[in-house]
């Protein structure tokens, strides 16, 4: 394998976490549905999946207290290799 067939590293990770947020790490931006970007302010954050955060589009916990349930887990991709 050369250095050109080796997939570049990614810039950014996104995991579900089960039952709640998807967390994200790295380097990303968070681009509103007009186009604006809005200010992570920092390198690590967890966006919310329950549609009930007072701090859309990220994480305040509400999850937790709405009892919030994701019926089904993503299946890792194995890579190539």
């Amino acid at each position: 394998m050369t250095p050109s067939d080796c997939p570049e590293p990614a810039a950014a990770t996104i995991t579900p976490y089960p039952d709640g947020p998807l967390i994200v790490r790295g380097d990303f931006a968070v681009i509103a549905p007009d186009g604006r970007q809005i200010d992570a302010k920092r390198r690590t954050i967890a966006l919310c999946r329950c549609g009930k955060s007072a701090l859309i589009p990220f994480c305040d916990g509400t999850h937790k207290a709405l009892g919030f349930r994701v019926d089904t887990h993503p299946t890792p991709v194995e890579s190539a290799g």
